[in-house]
């Protein structure tokens, strides 16, 4: 039997039944995911949004027992999922010897999608979390403070933040192992002028690098903002994030299906746990505590068909990365795709790298 993992599952909840429980779902479907599938005119990669989380690499969780090491974890990860999304880099500047691990360790045609640093998106970071070299030139005033935004950098910081971060992945962009960087925004990010410049500006700072847009206030999917938001983003040919989370609340994003890109499609799901979603002073793996029946993930496979028809790439990441979970919902998406949508993408290893 699988561990249990560092919490109890909350009582006669399907939708969070436990590590065993969810297990036992995982290994009811084939292992679709291990490749990329082909459907439409897009090779579509599935994977979850973390392959580190403590929940996740708890004993008998979903790594084999005696797969301890960070390398054997992600070589073991890497011939379950095709693509898998980088968090810590929101927290931390990502570093090139450690990217260059990452590509030591998977296939040619294994693809990472790589969260953007919080001040490149508008969110507050510890100024602990800086590299040293950027900490000594802040100014004392904000060296001081708790949490610091990019808008209170000077110039060449705020430029430093972007270029460390660019570094700091480039050795899987070299490699054609890098999907695309996710610019998620905060709830206080609304559709105005200033913002879409942000996004413009943004752009230009990552100089041609694949990136996609995550927009997490439904004010600009609202019946005034919605065209218009569309609109933007396909007239600047950049991908919208597409999402499945609670509804209901201030927060909400709808479900749309929206192809901003010819280039690339992504889906994050978050779960759809509403009494955690606004929730504050809890541990982060709590709003994603969520696992999805097989009925919720079939209502995706319409919407992946129709997507499939305008983008080249399609990434379908599972954030509900609670235990096993995200990992379980993949496979069961990936199964579903696989009989209903696709065969397998052909070519060689090295062709899919190409296409990655």
């Amino acid at each position: 039997m699988m561990a249990a993992g560092p919490d109890s599952p909350l009582p006669d909840n399907p939708h969070d039944p436990g590590p065993d429980a969810a297990g036992v779902r995982a290994l009811q479907v084939d292992s679709a995911a291990a490749m990329p599938l082909a459907a439409g005119g897009a090779t579509i990669r599935i994977g979850t949004a973390s392959w580190t989380d403590p929940t996740m690499t708890a004993p008998g969780v979903f790594y084999p027992r005696g797969a301890d090491s960070a390398e054997e974890r992600l070589a073991y990860y890497a011939g379950v999922f095709s693509i898998v999304e980088v968090d810590a880099t929101y927290y931390a500047l990502p570093s090139a010897r450690v990217a260059e691990a990452w590509v030591a360790r998977t296939p040619p045609d294994f693809t990472f999608d790589v969260k953007a640093h919080a001040l490149m998106t508008g969110q507050p970071s510890e100024p602990k979390r800086l590299p040293k070299d950027i900490r000594t030139e802040l100014p004392a005033e904000l060296a001081a403070r708790p949490r610091i935004y990019a808008r209170d950098l000077p110039e060449d910081l705020r430029g430093e933040i972007w270029s460390r971060f660019l570094a700091g992945i480039e050795p899987l962009a070299r490699n054609g192992q890098l999907g695309s960087v996710l610019l998620q925004y905060p709830r206080w990010f609304f559709p105005t002028q200033e913002s879409r410049d942000a996004i413009l500006e943004a752009r230009e700072r990552l100089a041609g690098t694949p990136f996609a847009v995550e927009l997490r206030s439904e004010t600009w999917f609202n019946e005034k903002n919605r065209e218009r938001t569309l609109g933007f983003l396909r007239d600047n040919r950049i991908p919208l994030v597409m999402v499945d989370g609670p509804q209901g609340l201030r927060s909400s994003v709808p479900p749309l299906v929206a192809v901003t890109s010819p280039d690339l499609a992504l889906v994050r799901f978050h779960g759809r746990r509403q009494e955690t979603w606004e929730a504050s002073n809890i541990p982060v793996v709590e709003r994603f505590r969520y696992l999805y029946s097989p009925e919720e993930l079939a209502e995706w496979v319409p919407r992946i068909r129709e997507a499939a028809q305008d983008a080249r790439e399609m990434h379908l990441l599972m954030n509900n990365c609670y235990a096993n979970y995200g990992s379980t919902n993949a496979r069961e998406l990936a199964a579903m795709l696989e009989a209903e949508l696709s065969e397998p993408a052909g070519g060689s290893a090295g062709d899919r790298a190409a296409t990655g």
